[in-house]
């Protein structure tokens, strides 16, 4: 078993952490035009992905439920009303919002590394179009990518890259068949692909390449 399918949850929450610490420090000086710019994450700023990442770290599975049937099972209703309980009413208020619950290991229903990978994702959303560069722990992306290969829970990682050898350029992350079509990358990179951000493709090689982008 590849070590990271077996990492304990106090490491992941720990990784996690680290992640949400990392992307405040990133968004302390921005400007109030740079709060505003669109993120990889479709519809939404910069800012209202931050808002959204407090949002997931309130919600427990009760309040979460709550919330949906309050929302009468609408989740794009769910999701705007509890993003914009975390917006606040300027961008330094939602900042502050989001470090407050850097340490929370509060989430909804199901596995750690999903809430892991929403950190590194919906990070890669703000920081890709403001053009900010991270180095991610090697742990981390591997623990993500390894989960969404495996099943479809939060993004379609499983049925993205079904029939696909993916195989990291910088880490023991891989997945798939030596016959099948090869794609690689950067752990990161592959992580996004199967996150559904077409932003990464260009970053990505192989024959197995097109494929992934037909998908």
């Amino acid at each position: 078993m590849p070590a990271a399918e077996r990492r304990t949850s106090k490491e992941v929450w720990t990784a996690a952490h680290a992640e949400r610490a990392a992307l405040a420090d990133d968004l302390t000086d921005l400007t109030d035009d740079q709060w505003m710019t669109p993120s990889l994450c479709a519809g939404l700023t910069v800012r209202e992905v931050l808002a959204h990442l407090t949002a997931a770290a309130t919600l427990g599975p009760l309040r979460w439920m709550t919330s949906v049937l309050r929302s009468r099972f609408d989740f794009d209703k769910h999701n705007a009303d509890r993003l914009a309980e975390q917006l606040g009413p300027a961008p330094a208020d939602t900042l502050a919002r989001f470090r407050r619950m850097i340490t929370s290991t509060t989430a909804p229903f199901g596995p750690r590394a999903a809430w892991l990978g929403e950190v590194i994702v919906h990070g890669e959303d703000i920081r890709h179009p403001l053009g900010i560069h991270h180095t991610y722990a090697p742990d981390a992306t591997t623990t993500v990518a390894t989960f969404y290969a495996s099943k479809d829970f939060t993004v379609a990682g499983k049925t993205l890259t079904k029939g696909l050898r993916l195989v990291a350029t910088d880490g023991p992350f891989t997945t798939g068949l030596d016959h099948e079509p090869l794609v690689t990358g950067s752990t990161l990179a592959l992580t996004m692909a199967m996150a559904g951000r077409r932003a990464y493709l260009d970053d990505l090689t192989g024959d197995g390449v097109e494929l992934l982008r037909q998908r």
